[in-house]
């Protein structure tokens, strides 16, 4: 198994996409990135901690690729608005790519590249070195599931999630 830890946008809607995907074990809502110890919900809002919210993403890399992982994430969300998606605003919301190593570091660059033909405006997502990776809150976890019907998850996760269902079919579990 293999790690990915992205950002972009609130986490419930990069949770949602993955945790469908074939070839993902798991995908963990939480907060990386920022300069405080196991941040809280309440606290990563301020904007003060520095930190985003993230998924840690743990895949079979026989199942799926790196590269179409992040095929998959520049078509759920906007990597050209910084520290936004949609009505959701601040730093805690910036399209992130934290990389593992060298490897993960150069794909990202490559898909970068390939991505940006796809925008009319510049790609604004940060690339770093993945740093340490918080859970959040359990109330967090899977909540596109647990609450389909719940405003936030109606109008604007379930879009994303149709939106990854027919675009990539063939990687819906």
């Amino acid at each position: 198994m293999e790690k990915a830890l992205l950002g972009g946008g609130c986490f419930w809607c990069i949770e949602a996409v993955y945790s469908r995907t074939l070839g993902v074990h798991s995908a963990i809502s939480g907060y990386a990135g920022g300069a405080r110890k196991n941040p809280s919900y309440e606290q990563i809002c301020t904007g003060a901690t520095g930190h985003a919210e993230v998924v840690e993403i743990t895949y079979d890399p026989s199942a799926i690729l790196y590269e179409e992982i992040l095929e998959i994430f520049w078509a759920i969300h906007n990597p050209t608005t910084l520290n936004a998606q949609g009505a959701d605003k601040g730093t805690q919301y910036r399209s992130v790519i934290y990389y593992s190593d060298e490897v993960q570091k150069q794909i990202a660059l490559r898909s970068i590249a390939k991505a940006q033909e796809d925008f009319d405006e510049p790609i604004v997502t940060e690339l770093a070195l993945a740093p340490e990776f918080f859970e959040a809150e359990a109330y967090h976890q899977d909540y596109f599931t647990q609450h389909p019907t719940q405003g936030y998850c109606y109008a604007v996760v379930a879009p994303k999630v149709e939106k990854f269902m027919k675009t990539f079919a063939h990687k819906v579990k």
